[in-house]
């Protein structure tokens, strides 16, 4: 019996810390793409991330025309982390989207959604909310529109965020937000998760890929997340842009070429990383709880 306690001991002793300093030295990354939606080209993309690249979470735009699609291309990836990228915006000049539900105090004189959160100076004039009469209960209740029906559709959704971040335009918006989070347990994980710097301001393709793989040397232990959006450089995605942001095919194809880059999945393998989703972050010190 003593030799047995002795044992024990030593286990404990020996072992659990090497147990425990493994945990803490485990770096994950949470890689995400958003718009999933507002486009085929982007669809295809946020698919070619995951199911060939490094990308383990989406979100899905329910008011945009290229939701149908986008429901069946993820009920064929199950396993593929889906949230809800709640919109307010349309910000491209010829391709535009409307709201769900009759919110009149929201939209332009065509009833789409105004192109920017905030006014801009290289805008026309009143092409925001911020300068519109919006009301709370017509954002509410759009809000609560876009959630129910993403659930109808993909029920396992784990997290919901907002586009262009509209909640950061008053207290009242973020309020909804947060509350409309809360009731269809919908968190994101909390100030724990550091953000991952990705590429900087590299200027080519090939800087992208390299700041990219140097930035995940550099990775300590902890849990990251890098969002972008995926697309593809297609006739479709070469006709979306705005003032100001012209190059939306040759850049959003970009970051599909990073996210399924050879170059990039070596690093994140030889660096030991764990890519993760919202849904991985459940019940545990980084993220939240569903129950």
């Amino acid at each position: 019996m003593k030799a047995f306690m002795l044992a024990v001991l030593f286990f404990f002793l020996v072992f659990v810390p090497t147990f425990a300093q493994q945990a803490d030295g485990e770096i994950r990354l949470l890689i995400r793409g958003d718009d999933m939606g507002s486009s085929h080209a982007s669809n295809l993309a946020c698919i070619e991330c995951y199911q060939n690249g490094i990308m383990r979470s989406v979100e899905l735009m329910p008011v945009c025309p290229w939701f149908p699609e986008a429901v069946k291309m993820l009920k064929e990836n199950p396993d593929l982390d889906v949230g809800i990228h709640l919109a307010l915006t349309s910000e491209w000049s010829g391709y535009k989207w409307r709201p769900l539900t009759c919110a009149s105090s929201i939209v332009d004189e065509d009833g789409f959604f105004f192109p920017m959160v905030w006014q801009r100076e290289d805008f026309p004039p009143n092409t925001s909310i911020q300068k519109s009469a919006w009301q709370a209960d017509e954002i509410e209740k759009e809000l609560r529109a876009q959630i129910e029906l993403v659930l109808k559709h993909i029920p396992w959704a784990s997290h919901m965020g907002g586009h262009m971040g509209f909640a950061g335009l008053d207290e009242k918006i973020a309020g909804i937000e947060a509350q409309l989070r809360q009731e269809y347990h919908l968190e994101t994980g909390n100030e724990k998760i550091q953000r991952f710097h990705g590429w900087g301001d590299a200027e080519t393709l090939v800087e992208r890929i390299d700041n990219f793989c140097k930035n995940i040397y550099n990775l300590q232990p902890g849990t990251y997340i890098f969002i972008d959006h995926p697309a593809l450089d297609t006739p479709e995605m070469q006709a979306i842009g705005h003032t100001g942001y012209e190059n939306v095919a040759i850049d959003r194809d970009w970051v599909t070429r990073v996210f399924t880059s050879d170059k990039v999945k070596k690093a994140v393998e030889e660096k030991g990383i764990e890519l993760i989703g919202y849904k991985d972050l459940r019940n545990t010190d980084e993220g939240f709880s569903r129950d």
